[in-house]
């Protein structure tokens, strides 16, 4: 059987607030659009969303055909500044990454994030030979379930299981029809019982117990 683990990226692989808030106050600035400086707080609050709900929540003043181009220079500039300087990586997230793999186990990334964030971070991390394929919202549009449902078909999985830190990450994985282990370590909680880790380095663990 062909066993896949998909990972969530922000409060499951990484903590990129500080340097996305950063990124896009540089963007907010050069576009011309008043506003507070963007913190590390803000991004917390829409960490998980899909691109167009951040912009509205973080742009609630700016008109809204004016929102698409105000995003796509936040999102452009957050993956080159990412690629640059990172986020913060959680502990032992490459150790393991390679324990699961010599475990037999197919590792993927599917994210609610524009284009070109997960690469960043496979860019910045050199990660590349342990991610087999990704799936982002930035793709094709799509909601987690559905990019969940098509990297599973694409890559001919018989089993998988989601990791991720919030609750819609949860409802994701349900409504996809696969496993779920919660990153409890990260930005959110879960509305009822599930099987969790407490760091990363738990995973190979957890993943043994439910695939």
């Amino acid at each position: 059987m062909k066993k896949g683990i998909l990972l969530d990226m922000d409060g499951t692989l990484w903590d990129s607030a500080v340097r996305v808030a950063e990124s896009w106050n540089i963007a907010v600035a050069r576009m011309g659009y008043p506003r507070e400086p963007i913190t590390k707080e803000d991004m917390y609050h829409v960490m998980g969303k899909t691109m167009d709900r951040i912009a509205a929540e973080l742009f609630p003043d700016v008109p809204e055909e004016r929102l698409p181009e105000l995003l796509k220079a936040c999102c452009d500039e957050e993956n080159d500044y990412l690629r640059i300087y990172g986020g913060e990586l959680y502990p032992e997230v490459p150790e393991t990454l390679k324990s699961l793999r010599e475990m037999g186990y197919h590792l993927y990334i599917v994210s609610n994030c524009q284009a070109g964030y997960i690469e960043a971070f496979l860019d910045y991390y050199s990660l590349w030979d342990l991610i087999e394929d990704r799936q982002c919202y930035g793709d094709n549009g799509l909601q987690k379930a559905e990019n969940i449902r098509i990297l599973v078909e694409r890559c001919g999985l018989d089993d998988a299981v989601y990791v991720g830190d919030i609750q819609g990450d949860f409802d994701s994985a349900c409504e996809a029809g696969i496993g779920f282990i919660h990153a409890a370590y990260g930005f959110g909680v879960i509305d009822r019982p599930v099987p969790g880790i407490r760091a990363f380095s738990e995973l190979p663990e957890a993943v043994r117990r439910i695939l």
